[in-house]
């Protein structure tokens, strides 16, 4: 294992933790080569296609009250189905670089939808361009129907701006907070005008609704569009470093450090928003594999359900539990908070969470009852039928079957149970804890106490 501590940050970051199949796989490769496979595997990643084309809303709504029953009861199975089939995507994907991106621009672009079908689509296009260009991605998500109709530009007509696309363009996905003005806004929502979509579903320029007269943007003015807005806002170096401040708090560390954030920007910026060139510059350079940057960021609740499916190869006789991991440990799937997304880091962490979050390893790998006790949000249609009751109580036996002879198989030979620990956790462990683990029964026992501690929290 003498290449493992840094395989292991890397394979932490760059997807969702090493197991040892990974190790054995890869190491006697150096970092160099690593990286390069982890990127040049990563090619276009096969779509979710889970949701078909679903009946028209807009005619449903107009039957009776079975017919609009049954389409809403469709809707809830379908988002299940999507959330579902994208963690199974995740847990066994070739091509963890790809997911842990599309993670990252799921969250950056955060948008909530009933529509599954809107939802998987701008899924489908965060894979498409997780590792390819922002400027194409950017492009593509501003033509969605699930973000048009989240932040309301349906509704944006000449003579009518709605100012929510706009505003959301440059504060949160773009160039940030303090970089544009309030005018800024108010043009950007002119140009904008006419970004739309069909009953099909389908991006729709309306050039009747647009407002084709002057503006001025940024200090330009010209009879702009929605594109002309978004190439001025790339042309902007602050929309770099934007970005990259937010990459360096996914992949590196919370608290960003302007010199390496600003390194990041010029890679980025130089080579066009390309992202493939940003990555490789995060993943090779010394500064990323620093003992400060090591076993240092708490694993969202994705990362650590998708970490242990990964790491123990767990399949599910109820996949449906896998719904209500999520609701209780804050991180659903297609249900950011709101459109910045979820605040990540220490905010994952509540005197309920971590509860859920220490036992629930032990749960998955050992079988048993877990308590689930629903918080509903009105909005939240998916989990509505799931959890009736604000204040029940739903005892849930979790049905797993870990894959233990696999595990178990994967393991190097002359490993001992420290060494296995220590693999399986990204921060050092203490002597004490070192002992307990040393001290368990056989290596089943051991892997599950390792899983059940909280240093397991961190990757």
């Amino acid at each position: 294992m003498n290449n493992s501590k840094q395989l292991k940050h890397l394979w932490a970051r760059a997807g969702f933790g090493m197991s040892f199949d990974d190790l054995k796989e890869h190491e006697n490769t150096s970092i160099n080569h690593a990286v390069k496979y982890l990127l040049n595997s990563a090619g276009a990643d096969d779509a979710i296609t889970v949701i078909q084309q679903n009946t028209d809303y807009a005619d449903l709504i107009k039957g009776d009250a079975t017919a609009r029953k049954m389409f809403f009861q469709q809707q809830k199975q379908q988002e299940k189905d999507l959330n579902l089939a994208w963690i199974n995507k995740m847990s066994t994907t070739n091509t963890p670089l790809v997911e842990k991106m599309t993670l990252f621009w799921h969250n950056h672009f955060a948008c909530r939808t009933i529509n599954a079908q809107f939802a998987q689509q701008l899924n489908n296009i965060q894979r498409t361009n997780a590792l390819g260009n922002f400027r194409t991605l950017l492009f593509q998500v501003a033509e969605t129907p699930a973000m048009l109709q989240f932040l309301n530009n349906q509704q944006n007509q000449k003579g009518h701006p709605n100012e929510n696309f706009a505003r959301e363009l440059m504060e949160l996905f773009t160039i940030g907070h303090g970089n544009y003005t309030e005018a800024d806004i108010k043009e950007s929502a002119r140009a904008f005008t006419g970004y739309g979509f069909n009953h099909n579903g389908e991006f729709v320029d309306r050039k009747f609704t647009h407002d084709d007269g002057i503006k001025t943007f940024m200090g330009k003015t010209g009879n702009f569009n929605g594109e002309d807005i978004m190439n001025m806002l790339l042309e902007k170096k602050e929309t770099a470093h934007f970005i990259c401040n937010k990459l360096y708090k996914y992949l590196v560390n919370e608290t960003p450090d302007l010199t390496h954030v600003n390194a990041m920007a010029d890679v980025f910026y130089k080579a066009n928003y390309e992202i493939k060139p940003l990555l490789e510059y995060i993943f090779t350079v010394d500064w990323f594999y620093d003992d400060k940057n090591t076993g240092n960021l708490i694993k969202s609740p994705i990362e650590l359900i998708v970490g242990l499916n990964r790491q123990f190869y767990i399949s599910y006789q109820r996949p449906e539990v896998l719904l209500q991991f999520q609701r209780v440990l804050g991180q659903v799937l297609f249900y950011p908070p709101n459109v910045a997304g979820w605040a990540g880091g220490k905010k994952w962490i509540d005197s309920s969470s971590l509860m859920y979050r220490l036992k629930m390893p032990s749960i998955l790998l050992d079988g048993g009852l877990i308590d689930f006790t629903g918080k509903t949000d009105p909005e939240d249609e998916a989990y509505i039928a799931t959890v009736r009751n604000r204040q029940q109580t739903v005892n849930t036996k979790v049905q797993t079957t870990p894959d233990w002879d696999r595990f178990l198989q994967d393991i190097p030979k002359k490993a001992d149970k420290v060494m296995i620990a220590q693999f399986m956790l990204e921060p050092k462990a203490g002597n004490v804890l070192m002992n307990n683990f040393e001290r368990a029964s056989d290596i089943k026992t051991m892997a599950i106490e390792v899983v059940s501690t909280p240093e397991y929290q961190l990757c």
